[in-house]
């Protein structure tokens, strides 16, 4: 019998995979049920204190290895077994099976040491991402991801600027050994020094973002691309109807030869980038315009977008439009760094923005 902890309830044994699924049951303590028969993906620590032999020992640490989107790399403690027991128990299953060394929490002092002195990052970045990663749920806000982005920007630039191939790859497996050894140790031992939480997770959101190699034209998906979710939306159920006298083989020639004149913008886009330049004393270019018309673009085509603007006011459209286009905003900051980290960081900057992008925006989309 499964036995809640907290209340005291029983879990039946249908319930645990589900239950356990739930944010509520994130630890299961085995006895021997669940040693070698409970196929949960989302498991990735173990912590073994019990003598584990032959092929007992795979059964039970491979209840880790199911695969799972978004999934970090499991990793075992072991208080009890020898490495070179679980190596010999492993070693019939699989034609290839490696002992590496023992972890050596000095070597993450001696990383930490090896990737300051590469100059690719700089202290004073590292503090400001932590003051962002690290601040309260109650202090958070959404444009949080951009400031990210927008401090992380100068390492990718400095190792961009590095010419040595060799060297860049130095620093990426370093920066990249630092945040594999750092997520072991810290679940061992506790660390005092916070100057390591911050390089680890400062790390961490830095690795993807380094340029990989240009001569191979090969992207590597998990680093680049994660697939949060998707969505099936039915539009349309039925039968198509022709209605009488209706040719469903013809084509209809044009009524109107071009002779309409276009629906002049009131403000234009061509206007955003002088009225922010005299303004706030930017300088903003012709491409920077073209960033905000691929904004205006990809808003006109967003639903959410075009059912706010059918169904509303202008002014109200305005007040249910600034979380949805600072959101395309953020999505689209690999492209105009400097656009999106003024708007996120200045409210005046915004406020002149919204107020060009959202009058575009609201006439480009029918009334419907």
């Amino acid at each position: 019998m499964n036995t809640d902890v907290v209340t005291g309830r029983s879990i039946s044994e249908k319930q645990l995979p589900e239950r356990f699924a739930s944010p509520d049951y994130q630890v299961l303590l085995v006895a021997n049920k669940y040693q070698t028969g409970f196929d949960q993906p989302l498991l990735m620590a173990m912590y073994v204190d019990r003598r584990l032999d032959g092929v007992q020992a795979v059964q039970t640490l491979s209840r880790l290895n199911r695969m799972l989107p978004g999934k970090d790399s499991p990793f075992v403690l072991d208080f009890v077994n020898e490495a070179d027991d679980i190596y010999s128990a492993f070693k019939p299953y699989y034609d290839a099976t490696s002992l590496q060394e023992n972890s050596d929490p000095s070597q993450l002092e001696r990383l930490k040491h090896e990737l300051d002195a590469c100059q690719v990052y700089h202290w004073n970045e590292v503090d400001d991402f932590a003051r962002v990663f690290y601040r309260a749920p109650d202090k958070q806000k959404p444009a949080d991801h951009a400031r990210l982005q927008s401090i992380i920007q100068p390492a990718v630039e400095r190792f961009r600027e590095i010419r040595d191939d060799d060297e860049r790859h130095e620093f990426r497996d370093k920066l990249n050994g630092y945040v594999k050894v750092y997520s072991f140790l810290s679940q061992i031992l506790p660390y005092a020094d916070p100057d390591h939480e911050k390089l680890y997770s400062y790390g961490r959101f830095l690795l993807p973002h380094l340029p990989l190699d240009g001569d191979t034209g090969t992207v590597r998906l998990g680093e680049e691309v994660d697939l949060q979710y998707y969505r099936l939306q039915r539009v349309f159920s039925g039968a198509i109807e022709l209605r009488e006298g209706e040719d469903p083989y013809g084509v209809k020639s044009p009524t109107d030869v071009g002779s309409r004149k276009a629906q002049e913008e009131k403000a234009p886009l061509s206007e955003i980038i002088e009225i922010l330049n005299e303004r706030f004393g930017t300088d903003f270019t012709e491409e920077d315009r073209l960033f905000f018309e691929q904004i205006k673009e990809k808003a006109v085509n967003t639903p959410e977008v075009v059912k706010l603007r059918q169904a509303n006011t202008f002014d109200n459209f305005q007040l249910g439009l600034r979380q949805l286009l600072e959101d395309l905003m953020i999505r689209r900051m690999g492209e105009n760094d400097r656009i999106v980290t003024r708007y996120m960081d200045d409210k005046a900057f915004e406020d002149a923005a919204f107020a060009v992008l959202s009058r575009v925006i609201y006439e480009a989309i029918p009334k419907g």
